[in-house]
């Protein structure tokens, strides 16, 4: 779609749900706090470029993911680095370095923070990886793939888990179109008491890593999905995903869907109306709100907006927060959370200097 208008461009005072709403422009120092009109209320400015992601934890700490000069990068993108936890008034209070560390971080139940790195494959293992486009292997054949560390607050590692050692590289090929420099880019770990639900956006496929053995207990792959983001486990025990729609046919557009892993159906699914006017080809994400609204980020837009179970938009917000890169102007987000005024992130905050 085309955008007109930044801002707060559409709010249903009667459907839209109530709360704050949380994001960071890829590349900027800045992370903020916006109400339902789209007035910021909080800001943080962070100690290097963001990375995308950005949470708040029980009493308005902000854990943030963000770029290191030294950070491994891949021609797909997600390059990271650093991990840090701001309080409210942002002073920085804790901080991970690690320069594999790439798109997703979250803070654990323990007080220990799961996150996704690249490290470079064993040779054995990287002639074991098909699909792709020939040639576009690193430097002397190289392939990175994705691992995931759990690490303390003191910065030791608590568990891990490396792909090139627990996925069968040979049975899922990279899909046609990507490079060869990475297998298989992953994009979310969500985790959970058992396990860690992962994306791979170059398999077009999620799986679910079982927290005792490191196997995979389960796994879906859907190649209209299109390089998807954003796998979570809903309280109903569906899947909730951000369906990217890149590259699946002659006519991309992006879905939200909501499916059960036991059954496999599709429970509900949002897309443009018209078709074309919802698609990111990359990053993006969703968050099903206590009201059971969904807050959908269409992040190559900067593009925020909420809508109900038949599809509504009752809320919408597009970020005029654009910085320059060297591709020309972008304003994109990689997720958004929004969260109640009540809720144990927030209460008692607001106001608060």
């Amino acid at each position: 779609m085309r955008i007109f208008k930044t801002g707060l461009t559409e709010w249903n005072r009667d459907r839209a749900t109530p709360g704050l709403t949380l994001f960071a422009t890829i590349r900027g120092n800045d992370a903020r706090l916006i109400d339902i009109t789209g007035r910021v209320v909080q800001e943080w400015q962070l100690h290097s470029p963001s990375s995308g992601q950005v949470q708040l934890l029980p009493g308005g700490h902000l854990l943030s993911t963000e770029i290191c000069e030294d950070g491994r990068d891949i021609r797909g993108g997600g390059k990271g680095g650093f991990i840090r936890e701001y309080d409210w008034r942002g002073e920085l209070v804790w901080e991970h370095r690690d320069p594999g560390q790439h798109h997703d971080a979250r803070r654990l139940p323990n007080g220990n923070t799961l996150y996704l790195g690249w490290e470079e494959m064993p040779a054995a293992a990287a002639s074991l990886v098909g699909g792709g486009i020939p040639g576009t292997e690193d430097e002397g054949g190289i392939i990175h793939s994705d691992y995931l560390f759990e690490v303390t607050p003191a910065g030791n590692i608590a568990w891990e888990w490396h792909a090139h050692e627990k996925m069968d590289l040979e049975a899922f090929p990279l899909v046609p179109l990507s490079p060869r420099d990475e297998y298989a880019h992953a994009n979310t770990c969500f985790p959970m008491s058992d396990g860690v639900l992962v994306s791979f956006r170059r398999l077009n496929a999620i799986f679910f890593i079982d927290r005792a053995s490191g196997g995979i207990q389960w796994h879906k792959q859907d190649m209209s999905w299109g390089g998807q983001h954003d796998c979570q486990f809903l309280e109903t025990g569906n899947i909730l995903l951000f369906a990217n729609g890149y590259n699946t046919s002659d006519l991309s557009f992006s879905r939200v869907i909501e499916f059960d892993p036991k059954t496999d159906e599709t429970v509900w699914e949002y897309k443009g109306r018209p078709l074309l006017t919802f698609y990111s080809p990359h990053i993006s994400g969703a968050q099903r709100l206590a009201s059971g609204n969904t807050l959908i980020c269409e992040g190559g837009f900067g593009r925020l907006f909420e809508v109900t179970a038949d599809g509504t938009i009752v809320w919408e917000y597009v970020s005029p927060f654009e910085l320059e890169n060297e591709r020309g102007p972008i304003n994109w987000i990689f997720r958004a959370y929004r969260y109640a005024e009540d809720s144990a992130e927030l209460e008692g905050l607001l106001g608060a200097s």
